[in-house]
């Protein structure tokens, strides 16, 4: 017998909660998952994602300041994060052009338009801290698809 271990929860940071909610609910169509409060830790845990609960969800960590992180070293991530070097999210779909259009429509700037891959169609956008996301619609390997 084994013990199964799965992805729960992935993060990223984000300098402001609310203009992360914002974008991830009103321009991505996702939904809260959690949204608590602890007052006497002065925390948030704020988690969002696709519709339907399925999945892991995605933690928007604000950025840590003191006594976590000293306040240049605060400064430094913050920075990091807009550069976009705080990782990457990949998202994936079924038709990345009707995706393309939805989210544009909804207000996302896309960093290119859908472009053909040899793993898929493809394509990115940074949310409003800067963190990188691409969304893909993957196809059969095709080296000769560009």
């Amino acid at each position: 017998m084994s013990t199964t271990i799965k992805i729960a929860n992935a993060q990223f940071w984000v300098h402001d909660q609310d203009e992360a909610l914002d974008f991830y609910t009103t321009k991505l169509g996702w939904e809260v998952r959690a949204d608590v409060t602890m007052e006497s830790w002065a925390f948030r845990w704020l988690c969002v994602g696709p519709p339907g609960g399925e999945g892991p969800a995605l933690v928007l960590m604000p950025v840590p300041r003191p006594p976590m992180l000293d306040e240049g070293d605060s400064v430094q991530l913050s920075e990091l994060v807009a550069k976009g070097a705080g990782g990457t999210l990949f998202l994936e779909t079924d038709d990345c052009k009707a995706a393309y259009d939805e989210l544009s429509a909804r207000g996302v700037t896309f960093n290119d338009p859908p472009t053909s891959q040899p793993y898929g169609i493809d394509t990115s956008f940074r949310d409003p801290s800067g963190n990188n996301i691409r969304l893909t619609q993957v196809l059969a390997f095709d080296p000769g698809r560009s």
